[in-house]
């Protein structure tokens, strides 16, 4: 399970969460914009990518330990996507299609590279293959929340760079494209919210 405080820096690994309307608990809270006010997301400026975002105890995003509201959190921001770049909280359209992005072991396998990659929120395990690619319209319920499957992810240059290094290999999303036809992950949202927790059980409705 991750979470994703800052939109395009790196996420944070989860062993439990509250999953609301909102999906995940605290995730894509701030986001980036330039001196205009547009986003700024890694799809233009990959080195937001090299950046930890976290979620304080007190509920606040973090840019590497650093509280998002600071001038230091500021300095690196500018640092990685040019002057006037600037943390906003932002409280609707948050997310770039739906709260929720789901994944299965079995499709991470086929994929072959760094999960992180892809930028899931939930990985599901115990499928084999590409059965996600089937489950676009059903229901998925994780412990006591129930999870709606939308549509296949279509993916995007980010998928380009390595989560670590952040070297960019283009075969990545050509690679994408070619089998699984650009799309891998589901689009999902919450229609039954609750904790969800590492390990919870599974069922496809």
């Amino acid at each position: 399970m991750w979470r994703y405080p800052i939109k395009s820096m790196r996420g944070e690994p989860l062993a439990a969460a509250e999953f609301s309307s909102d999906g995940v608990y605290g995730d894509r809270l701030v986001q980036v914009f330039d001196r205009r006010g547009r986003l700024i997301t890694a799809r233009t400026h990959p080195a937001l990518l090299g950046h930890q975002g976290t979620l304080g105890a007190d509920g606040e995003p973090m840019v590497d330990g650093h509280l998002w509201t600071t001038p230091e959190a500021e300095a690196l921001v500018v640092a990685a996507a040019g002057p006037g770049a600037h943390l906003r909280r932002v409280d609707a359209s948050r997310f770039d299609v739906l709260p929720l992005l789901i994944a299965t072991d079995g499709a991470l396998e086929s994929f072959g590279r760094d999960a992180r990659r892809l930028r899931p929120n939930l990985i599901i395990g115990g499928v084999d293959g590409l059965q996600e690619r089937e489950w676009e319209g059903r229901r998925l319920q994780v412990g006591v929340a129930v999870i709606a499957l939308d549509s296949l992810r279509a993916r995007c240059v980010m998928t380009t760079f390595d989560p670590m290094s952040l070297a960019q290999d283009p075969d990545v999303l050509r690679d994408i494209v070619r089998r699984f036809d650009g799309t891998i992950c589901l689009n999902a949202s919450v229609i039954t919210p609750g904790l969800v927790a590492v390990g919870d059980s599974i069922a496809l409705l």
